[in-house]
């Protein structure tokens, strides 16, 4: 499960949001239906997240950090 979270360390700081043994499904279902990938799709999910946070779309990022933020409940 979530094998691209170790890699979003900054965005879940730039959320506020402290990854958890509690929270961690959660988080990982929201993230899957922001990026619109069928829960347990690691690997697609983690294209279409950097897609969005390696991106040059700033916009783009800010606002995928304000769902995370929104869908966790933050």
């Amino acid at each position: 499960m979530s094998c691209y979270f170790r890699h979003m360390e900054e965005i879940f700081g730039d959320a506020g949001i402290e990854i958890t043994k509690e929270n961690r499904k959660n988080i990982d279902e929201a993230i899957h239906k922001i990026v619109a990938i069928d829960y347990k799709h690691c690997p697609d999910a983690w294209k279409r997240i950097k897609e969005i946070i390696k991106g040059n779309d700033e916009k783009k990022k800010m606002e995928f950090i304000r769902r995370i933020k929104e869908e966790s409940g933050r």
